[in-house]
């Protein structure tokens, strides 16, 4: 695991600890490392989860079961995401009181905040009526949180139908028509805002 120290301290759970400090820290919870198949499950809705766990290599995604045996994506991981930290309930139980343990609390605090507004901008974006006003929305949400208006999503366009909950087909023809309108340029997953105020307009 001391390899990862790097990574781990630049996450949103570790930020502002030294790699000595969270080496020490990680001793004292019982970190361990697991490794995964492509496909299988790590935590299943439902089942106790005792556990806050971090992405070190590869990627996460995490799905909803919807109808018909659909599955709904909730967010997608790489390297340094967070995982199961809204589950996780009192399984940082402080060994020691340590100034280490104190702020990876907060962390994990601020961590949970942060999902939860992210959900809450998922059903701000779900409640819209049209598609293109969902488009419109999401695709300003990820140029504001690239600080660009050229940025790539993390979404394949199969994904980003089930993200958006419409037909794969429909949004195609929407992101197609986008473009011929000269609001933006997109190739597979990256995307150029060229008209943001007019997109802005859009979503009201």
């Amino acid at each position: 695991m001391k390899n990862f120290l790097p990574l781990l301290c630049s996450t949103s759970l570790f930020n502002g600890l030294t790699p000595e400090e969270l080496q020490t820290l990680l001793a004292q919870l019982g970190a361990v490392m697991r490794s995964y198949g492509k496909g299988e499950a790590l935590v299943l809705a439902g089942e106790p989860n005792r556990r806050v766990g971090i992405v070190l290599s590869g990627e996460l995604e995490a799905y909803r079961p919807g109808p018909q045996g659909a599955r709904i994506p909730i967010t997608h991981m790489e390297p340094g995401g967070v995982f199961g930290d809204v589950l996780s309930g009192s399984s940082l139980a402080s060994p020691d009181g340590s100034p280490a343990h104190q702020q990876t609390l907060r962390n994990l605090v601020r961590t949970i905040s942060d999902k939860y507004f992210s959900l809450s901008r998922r059903i701000d974006l779900l409640v819209l009526k049209s598609l293109r006003a969902k488009v419109c929305a999401y695709l300003l949400s990820e140029a504001e949180r690239a600080g660009s208006l050229t940025f790539s999503i993390p979404f394949s366009r199969i994904q980003l139908a089930d993200y958006l909950n419409c037909d794969r087909s429909a949004l195609s023809r929407e992101l197609s028509q986008m473009q011929r309108d000269g609001l933006l340029d997109t190739y597979k997953s990256s995307f150029k805002l060229l008209e943001p105020e007019v997109l802005k307009q859009m979503v009201q």
